[in-house]
């Protein structure tokens, strides 16, 4: 994987091939990151990377700026290779070894962005679990986003609080807001 942009720009990063991963394909990051950099200044936003894997989406925000960034895996090799890798970099980055529903249902944290990359092969209700706990647990800045990565053949727009995808490839970015409309 390579950081697209910012201080770190063209830096490849090797993750061990015993990890259990993932890592979203750097097209579909670079459209991802072109949507969030005409919506936000990245250095005044916080960032929870939930399903974190090798850290990638997170090393790209703290290149471009982002200082308060918390992944969550439950994978104790993922936490070990994003602590080194953000440690060798100096980037601000706290990982925290959870199950990620757990970690929902406890966590007050609320941030700007939340990206989640869970497994593809999950189930929708697995995938609806996801944004209910971020907006039952008030997770998610007023401004702010629930990014959900997933398969294009797996439809969760029918969700509360969806409010649009985006596909590049194989891949879909959902997107989910606060809807104004329900808020007290």
């Amino acid at each position: 994987m390579r950081i697209i942009s910012g201080k770190y720009k063209g830096r490849r990063i090797t993750a061990p091939k015993k990890l259990p991963v993932r890592p979203t394909t750097d097209m579909a990051k670079e459209s991802l990151f072109n949507i969030i950099n005409n919506n936000y200044y990245f250095e005044d936003i916080s960032v929870l990377d939930l399903f974190a894997g090798t850290g990638n989406i997170s090393y790209e925000f703290a290149s471009r700026g982002t200082e308060q960034i918390t992944c969550v895996d439950q994978d104790y090799g993922c936490i070990k290779f994003i602590n080194e890798t953000a440690d060798s970099f100096d980037m601000p980055i706290q990982a925290i070894k959870s199950n990620v529903y757990k970690f929902l249902e406890k966590s007050t944290l609320k941030s700007t962005i939340i990206f989640a990359d869970p497994p593809y092969d999950f189930s929708v209700e697995q995938f609806a679990e996801i944004p209910a706990l971020v907006f039952k647990n008030n997770l998610l800045e007023d401004d702010g986003w629930l990014i959900v990565e997933h398969s294009k053949h797996t439809d969760i727009s029918h969700l509360p609080n969806y409010s649009h995808s985006k596909g590049y490839g194989g891949n879909m970015f959902s997107f989910f807001e606060l809807d104004s409309s329900q808020e007290d």
